[in-house]
């Protein structure tokens, strides 16, 4: 995954209950004192923790086994065995458990601190509570109950306000840079981002995540180049930016081939709210492509920029804000993540 841990398996078990106690009293003058054996104490759950400043699953990557303690048995005089502890598994905000045969989605974390996803097995009675006028001396217990196995899929969609959608060497990286302290790498050549990059701005006091998703290309929906890996990220963002570098030939039909892409992978990416930012404007004779984008695109949003110089960035800001202020807060769409399970194998093997 060139990195960037997205998706997992780990393995999952919570705690056996502990046994109930076979005990009777031996008290002095008492030969035949009564049963008293203690419950067996409750298995530790399993239990999913949403940390804000984890980003990736690579923690998962190195440890893939969680179990949770087992139950103490019950002991004589009526003791309850101690309880087994909880195990608790970190991940960060956006990441989806999902069945590992089936790809259903159990849990969504995305607005969630944490989850009880297990819970222990119930300890077992002691054979105190089985005494009777008819059986003064049960020599039974009841075991404890055996705690829950099995194997989980854990992915991560990130979670942004505006996502950067865009050719290699549009300028992703470059614009978010220049809005926040995400440095990420940049250079002249194809796919010099292969992992998503975050970054926080702040406008009218409103902390706005950015989100700059690794180039897609012609063909990313069906698998092509980087695109496709990463493509599921984009349906946790809010709004959608499409960088358009206006100084590349393919500057017309850029913004067209991207939105074909989206739309292959799924019909409600390319309905999302979006803008668009034509690019590079400082490279000379880009002014008439900038005019002619508007001429074949009217009833978008097009906010023209150059990070070189700066020029236009204030307004983007404010398109960004404008977009996001018409937008219900988490109104991601959880549709996204039950029409693509299907895709669940391709992506694995991307």
């Amino acid at each position: 995954m060139f990195g960037f841990s997205d998706e997992t398996y780990i393995d999952i078990a919570s705690g056996n209950g502990g046994h109930g106690s076979v005990s009777f009293r031996r008290e002095k003058y008492v030969p035949k004192g009564g049963p008293d054996g203690g419950d067996g104490g409750k298995g530790g759950d399993v239990i999913f923790v949403v940390k804000k400043n984890l980003r990736t699953l690579q923690h998962l990557k190195t440890q893939r086994v969680f179990r949770a303690q087992h139950g103490q048995p019950g002991r004589g005089a009526r003791r309850h065995g101690s309880d087994g502890g909880n195990i608790e598994i970190p991940v960060p905000p956006g990441t989806l458990i999902k069945d590992k045969d089936t790809g259903q989605i159990l849990k969504d974390l995305t607005n969630e601190t944490s989850w009880l996803f297990i819970s222990g097995g119930k300890g077992g009675k002691g054979n105190w509570h089985f005494r009777s006028s008819k059986r003064q001396a049960p020599r039974y217990a009841q075991p404890g109950i055996e705690g829950i196995e099995l194997r989980v899929h854990i992915e991560l969609r990130i979670i942004a306000d505006i996502g950067f959608v865009g050719f290699p060497n549009a300028g992703k990286s470059s614009l978010l840079n220049f809005l926040t302290n995400a440095n990420s790498k940049v250079a002249d050549y194809p796919f010099t981002t292969k992992i998503p990059h975050l970054g926080v701005f702040t406008y009218d006091d409103r902390d706005i995540i950015l989100a700059d998703i690794p180039g897609i290309i012609e063909g990313a929906s069906q698998g092509a180049g980087l695109g496709y890996t990463f493509l599921r990220h984009i349906s946790r963002t809010e709004i959608l930016a499409f960088l358009v570098d206006v100084s590349d030939d393919r500057f017309e039909s850029a913004f067209t081939t991207l939105q074909a892409e989206l739309e292959t992978y799924s019909a409600e990416l390319a309905r999302k709210q979006r803008v668009l930012v034509p690019t590079k404007i400082d490279v000379p004779d880009t002014e008439d492509n900038v005019t002619k984008l508007k001429s074949l695109y009217p009833d978008e949003y097009i906010c023209p920029i150059s990070v070189y110089t700066g020029e236009g960035i204030p307004e983007l800001r404010r398109v960004f804000r404008k977009l996001l202020s018409e937008v219900p807060e988490n109104s991601f769409n959880e549709d996204l993540s039950v029409q693509n399970d299907d895709r669940a194998e391709k992506d694995r093997e991307v």
